[in-house]
């Protein structure tokens, strides 16, 4: 397939040839295939030229995709609207932040000024981040609240606070897992007589198919994602939240329930990758320089938590989520009269809300322990439905 999509630079092509050369090695002494968790693991996060651990830009105008707190800084004072209010209600939770993953620093910038303008500063505000590039440019965007920003290379035992994971879980690699007509087998990575990375299919013994609702009855051909990383992410974020006094964490990510996201008209899965803005089905496009991304199984992450200890306080789309903690009201504080600031918070909140921009594909998790929850972010909970 010949995509036609922007030409990389020099350093850029000579970066994703290393890698290439990286993961042809991995293949080779692997016996000759390695499964697609390994290589997108490798493509997202091999040190210096993996998508994440390289120095391109990856979000906004500049980058090959944009989030939510690129969008607008609303979406950060909503988050931080929400924590506080938590924080004051809740006894057991501290007043502590946690952020995983946190991009470009964008989005704890939104939420420091405005937990700052309301004279309520957490006592530490955490990141755990393991990309030094993105690590580097979050202490830049973060200098002005360095005393109470403090990095970190994994999740706490314990925690007491919010936790916030914007888009994490759906960059975390998966396994691809096809039926075929003698039984599920893996889909992998291996080289063709080129030399060039193609797609091939292997009988394993340890596919995890638990995740997938009536596997047996889907038909042959049928091509999804399973994410043993992402639950493995979701049982220690969900001790951490119960082990301690008390702790929220708000998941926003795009995905499906279990039973929407298996359904029988979804059978050549979500896998989707991101370059310079263009969306596609291609993982080995220029290994390195572009995103891969699979959608979430929201059923499998909260089963995981609740497995270990903690509770599912909310699940419900993006614009509902944002509607009920406020977006609009803290919209309001700037005057329509004065449509130089206005207009583009407007906008920005409306492709945030609208169910024909991020407000219906993107979901909103809540998970935590001794948590006194607002009765008004349970309006249009979908709970019901993982």
């Amino acid at each position: 397939m010949q995509l036609q999509l922007p030409e990389p630079g020099e350093d850029a092509q000579a970066a994703s040839h290393t890698l290439q050369h990286q993961i042809a090695g991995e293949i080779a002494a692997a016996g000759g295939w390695i499964s697609f968790q390994r290589y997108m693991e490798l493509a997202l996060y091999a040190p210096q030229v993996g998508y994440y651990s390289g120095g391109s830009a990856k979000l906004g105008k500049e980058g090959d995709f944009t989030t939510a707190p690129e969008i607008s800084p609303l979406y950060g004072a909503t988050l931080a609207s929400l924590a506080a209010e938590v924080i004051a209600a809740s006894p057991s939770v501290d007043n502590v932040l946690l952020e995983f993953g946190a991009g470009t620093g964008k989005l704890a910038h939104d939420i420091l000024t405005e937990l700052q303008a309301r004279a309520a500063l957490p006592q530490r505000y955490f990141i755990v981040e393991i990309s030094a590039q993105l690590r580097a440019r979050q202490q830049q965007t973060l200098a002005a609240f360095a005393p109470l920003v403090q990095w970190l290379d994994a999740l706490p035992a314990t925690f007491s606070g919010v936790v916030v994971g914007n888009e994490v879980l759906d960059a975390m690699p998966v396994r691809l897992a096809v039926k075929a007509e003698q039984g599920w087998q893996e889909r992998g990575v291996a080289l063709d007589a080129e030399g060039r990375l193609r797609f091939e299919d292997r009988s394993v013994d340890d596919l995890p198919l638990a995740q997938i609702p009536d596997a047996s009855e889907l038909p042959p051909g049928y091509l999804t994602e399973v994410a043993p990383l992402a639950i493995g992410f979701m049982r220690t974020l969900g001790r951490m939240l119960a082990s301690g006094p008390g702790a929220l964490a708000i998941l926003p990510d795009y995905g499906f329930p279990a039973a929407e996201y298996y359904l029988h008209d979804r059978d050549q899965g979500t896998l989707m990758c991101h370059y310079r803005h263009h969306a596609h089905t291609d993982p080995f496009y220029w290994p390195g320089l572009q995103d891969i991304t699979a959608h979430v199984d929201f059923t499998a992450m909260a089963v995981a938590a609740v497995e270990e200890g903690a509770e599912v306080l909310a699940y419900t789309s993006q614009g509902a989520f944002l509607l009920n903690a406020g977006i609009g009201e803290l919209l309001l504080r700037t005057s329509p009269e004065d449509s130089a600031r206005y207009l583009p918070l407007a906008n920005g909140m409306q492709k945030l809300i609208s169910p024909a921009e991020m407000g219906e594909l993107f979901k909103v998790l809540a998970i935590g322990k001794n948590v006194e929850w607002p009765a008004r972010m349970l309006r249009h909970d979908r709970t019901h439905r993982l």
